[in-house]
């Protein structure tokens, strides 16, 4: 939404990213018993370090980094009081995570994220291990908990495929502090996508349920979309490269996949890429968030 995203984009990330944490504190500065205000920073992003540091500048309560292994944030926010939480995908990354910030940094994760196979957007599991690590997704909790466990304060948080109360008290039941929603709360009220990029989510099936290859080679699921069919016929040349992720290399890109983003949030589901979780289907309306709420904890 920056005037000079497309000439300027690293700048432009920066001052939206501090005037969405600052515009999100100010929002919940008189509420009594208030969460945190966290961002998520994708450790492949090529401006990662100015990012996250942006963030602590501008304030934020904690940092949530995916997408690699973040084994430089402790460092980035060393004198701050920001919360770190790593995101994986099994037990072995959290452990490589925790021997690395307790030898580097003397740090441990303030919570671990672990995101299953059945989550939206990036997955961290290449495309033939995904049946496979559904399948073991409640063992892997049950592993990642085994390993943290004589942290001191380090919750679990588990994210992938839960939609209802009962995958909450499921996920619970098998070690997790706490579960992380996202797919759900995309047909509220309160969420500010674009009323089409809800409708898609309204109008989509269980069989419009796509995994696709981002840019980077890995799977990422989405609804499935005129732009996701030509992205699976062929090659979708970028015209223009704003240099975002470390890994990819536009000459030889499959597609755009910040265009396509874009696109979806503006509204042109047809021309954008609609990332969603395996639930996505079972979106029937638009509900209030206090409802969910009401429902997830009743």
């Amino acid at each position: 939404n920056e005037p000079d995203f497309y000439t300027n984009p690293k700048e432009a990330n920066i001052r939206a990213l501090k005037r969405n944490i600052k515009e999100a504190k100010e929002a919940v500065k008189d509420i009594p018993e208030k969460g945190l205000i966290a961002v998520n920073i994708m450790c492949a992003s090529r401006n990662y370090d100015e990012f996250v540091e942006a963030a602590v500048e501008a304030g934020v309560d904690m940092i949530i980094s995916g997408a690699g292994l973040p084994t430089a944030l402790p460092g980035l926010v060393k004198n701050s009081r920001v919360k770190i939480v790593p995101i994986v995908s099994s037990a072995r990354a959290a452990a490589l995570i925790i021997k690395s910030w307790t030898k580097k940094y003397n740090r441990v994760p303030d919570a671990i994220l672990f995101e299953g196979p059945l989550a939206g957007g990036h997955l961290g599991f290449k495309e033939e291990q995904l049946e496979d690590a559904q399948e073991h997704f409640y063992e892997t909790i049950m592993e990642i908990k085994e390993e943290i466990e004589e942290l001191q304060d380090c919750p679990l948080i588990v994210a992938g495929g839960i939609y209802i109360k009962e995958d909450v008290q499921k996920a619970l039941a098998y070690g997790a502090d706490a579960v992380q929603l996202g797919t759900r709360f995309v047909t509220t009220e309160e969420c500010d996508v674009h009323p089409s990029f809800k409708q898609a989510y309204l109008d989509a099936r269980e069989e419009d349920l796509v995994v696709i290859k981002s840019p980077v080679g890995m799977p990422g699921r989405a609804i499935r979309t005129p732009f996701t069919d030509r992205v699976e016929d062929g090659r979708i040349p970028p015209e223009k490269c704003n240099r975002c992720l470390i890994p990819c290399k536009s000459e030889e890109a499959p597609y755009c996949i910040t265009q396509a983003l874009i696109n979806a949030a503006k509204g042109d589901v047809e021309h954008g890429l609609v990332f969603s979780g395996s639930n996505a289907y079972r979106a029937t309306k638009i509900e209030k968030v206090v409802d969910i709420f009401r429902e997830l904890t009743s």
